[in-house]
């Protein structure tokens, strides 16, 4: 089966030096004893490269874009959005993970749509990344931005760079969680939003 597949997601690829990347590929080939000529070869250097620049397309863009547009409410309770997909490539092995963002926040006089806090969580996973950081970007992100009361995120992951190699543990899940504002501060608020970021651990 030949992968012809050329869809780069839309991305800006003149923002990444795809020919130092394939070249780069092409030496790591060479080096684990490949034959970078072989037909199903020939063309992989160029569609690594391809796909490294949609897979970190988010060093290019600023997240805090999607946020330009809210809208002014009076809405002063909890609003989640739960079961976000995402992947990213962890920055120590360049391996995949991926997995669920559940993001909950609480306005103070600005609502934004969901679909923009979706993007904000995809901007951020689309760079060499950790789970930790990535959760803590978010949740800052939104509670500078939208001047929120609280906010809380949760991310559920697995990581293949600890099921394909090392300890090849498949089906590890790992949990980390930021919590700002009211949902620090007020036992009550966070145990409210954990149970619904969490869906009362399903």
């Amino acid at each position: 089966m030949h992968d012809n597949d050329n869809d780069n997601g839309n991305v800006d690829e003149s923002k990444v030096d795809l020919p130092a990347i394939e070249k780069a590929v092409k030496q790591i080939l060479q080096a684990v004893g490949e034959d970078t000529q072989r037909e199903g070869l020939r063309d992989t250097p160029a569609r690594v490269a391809r796909m490294y620049a949609e897979l970190f397309a988010g060093l290019h863009e600023d997240p805090a874009r999607y946020l330009d547009v809210d809208f002014t409410e009076k809405y002063d309770e909890m609003v989640v959005l739960r079961d976000i997909p995402f992947y990213s490539m962890c920055e120590h092995h360049l391996l995949p993970f991926m997995g669920h963002a559940h993001v909950a926040y609480i306005p103070r006089g600005k609502v934004v749509g969901l679909s923009k806090l979706a993007r904000i969580v995809e901007a951020f996973a689309r760079r060499p990344q950790l789970q930790e950081r990535l959760t803590l970007q978010i949740a800052e992100m939104l509670m500078t931005n939208l001047d929120a009361k609280g906010v809380g995120v949760i991310i559920e992951a697995t990581h293949t760079c600890m099921t394909i190699r090392g300890v090849k543990k498949p089906g590890a899940v790992m949990v980390t969680s930021t919590m700002l504002g009211i949902f620090r501060s007020n036992f009550a608020t966070r145990t409210e939003a954990v149970n619904l970021l969490t869906g009362g651990n399903r």
